[in-house]
């Protein structure tokens, strides 16, 4: 009886958020099973704010999935203030440390999340007097705006004259630095409710500091600590995220920092049929079943090469139930930690998949959290850990939603690239982009390259080589 009610009970209406020129991170296909139509609205820049607006009422969407390019954050934070009745999923509170690194910075300072201690100056004669008296090496970042291709806009610098040419040349603004901090390596952690998914060690090549595979490091996906998932699992519950990943870094000295943190990550597809059988589960009350993930799966999973792990779609796992036998095998499978050796099936019940919090108030207004606009404007100033300077006021030459900007290479100039190399012409250039979609060769390119020698019989070693430079040649324009 119970059973038959909770399914006569009215669902929420679910939409798409979707933009125009941006990766779809969810479609249909990710919520199998979900018995009402999914509305999709899509967002076309410019001065669409009223008509999209329009839209979501039209169609009387409760719940809106989708996550906010860095670009368009501040718009929809005002279009969330204009449909109160509509959940965003993420929040816009969640999906602030999406808009930039400086975001990510400041969400870090707030819940004691360690990470390397970072300056951040709106004031440029600020920033050049603590450029000449701070110690080197430092590292730089570009706060806002495009990804972060392949570590692309992260810079080392040795010296005060790096430092002054760097910013000299990139314009980067506001002028963000960090201490560096010499690195053993990194690891991604994908969490979903909570609960650790995916995780994988991301180490760089001997002498270098990068761990991008496109820059010569190496992955992984075995024995990661879980001490390293313990501060995973804080941060997201910091965020209040359904679904979230982190960097984070394993300093030399043995400590954990984080790197970055966001909503918006690359995931294989059954990584989003996940965290869509979760969402269904979190909308219906329980009427579909949260998805059963063990803890370390990635380690199995990690052993197939990625062009299968691509294709894989809705994986389920039984649950762990008692047996002889599978006492016998299982109890073998242990994992280290400091207080000593656990057995896994138990180390998994300390991880369980939570629902989010309900909150009725905004965490990070933009009237007190906006710095990209409103420096110049009469706002309160907030008070933040380890910022050595106060912020000035004045105009940001970056802020404010552009269309260009958005971080997307489109397919045609893929293409030209691929195009632009000796020995691949037109019909070589479409039989790659059959395989994968533009985003999805970006991030083959930046990640693992030489998949396309695995992936295609007739290419070469010298085309390879041709093709990081030309690519190189091609970021170095964005």
């Amino acid at each position: 009886m119970a059973e038959k009610k909770m399914k006569e009970k009215k669902l929420p209406k679910l939409g798409f958020l979707y933009l125009d020129h941006v990766l779809r991170f969810f479609d249909h296909s990710n919520f199998r099973g979900w018995p009402d139509k999914i509305e999709r609205v899509v967002y076309h820049w410019k001065n669409d704010k009223a008509r999209f607006i329009r839209e979501v009422k039209r169609k009387k969407i409760d719940v809106l999935i989708g996550n906010i390019p860095a670009t368009a954050y501040e718009t929809f934070r005002e279009i969330a203030r204009e449909l109160p009745d509509v959940q965003f999923v993420p929040s816009l509170d969640t999906q602030f440390a999406n808009k930039s690194k400086e975001n990510v910075t400041r969400f870090a300072w707030k819940y004691d999340i360690p990470v390397p201690k970072t300056y951040i100056f709106y004031d440029k004669a600020k920033a050049a007097a603590f450029i000449e008296d701070t110690s080197y090496p430092k590292i730089i970042k570009k706060s806002y705006g495009p990804s972060n291709y392949g570590g692309y806009f992260v810079h080392k610098v040795e010296s005060r004259e790096e430092a002054k040419a760097l910013f000299a040349q990139k314009k980067y603004y506001p002028q963000y630095l960090q201490d560096f901090i010499p690195m053993a390596a990194d690891v991604r952690v994908m969490l979903i409710g909570h609960k650790p998914v995916c995780a994988f060690w991301r180490r760089p090549p001997e002498g270098a500091w990068l761990t991008n595979t496109s820059q010569g490091g190496t992955m992984d996906y075995m024995d990661v600590p879980k001490e390293l998932l313990d501060l995973a699992v804080k941060v997201s519950k910091a965020a209040n995220a359904e679904y979230w990943a982190c960097d984070v870094a394993v300093g030399e000295d043995g400590k954990y920092r984080i790197l970055e943190c966001a909503t918006a990550f690359a995931a294989f597809p059954y990584i989003r049929d996940w965290i869509g059988q979760y969402l269904m589960w979190k909308f219906s009350e329980g009427r579909f079943p949260l998805p059963n993930i063990p803890l370390f799966n990635w380690e199995e999973l990690g052993k197939m090469d990625s062009s299968v792990l691509r294709t894989l779609r809705h994986i389920t796992f039984g649950r762990y139930t008692p047996s002889y036998d599978g006492a016998y095998f299982l109890d073998r499978k242990v994992k280290k930690r400091e207080e000593g050796e656990i057995f896994l099936h138990e180390l998994d019940s300390l991880y369980p998949m939570l629902s989010t919090e309900e909150r009725d108030y905004e965490e990070w207004p933009s009237e007190t959290w906006n710095f990209q606009d409103n420096y110049g404007k009469a706002v309160k100033q907030t008070e933040t850990k380890e910022s050595p300077e106060p912020f000035d006021k004045e105009g940001s030459d970056e802020s404010g939603e552009s269309e260009a900007s958005v971080p997307l290479i489109e397919k045609e100039e893929i293409k030209k690239v691929l195009m632009s190399v000796k020995g691949i012409g037109r019909k070589k250039a479409e039989k790659i982009l059959e395989k994968y979609d533009a985003p999805e060769l970006v991030e083959l390119l930046e990640n693992a390259p030489k998949m396309l020698k695995k992936e295609f019989v007739w290419f070469k070693k010298k085309m390879l080589r041709e093709l990081n430079e030309v690519w190189s040649l091609f970021k170095n324009r964005l």
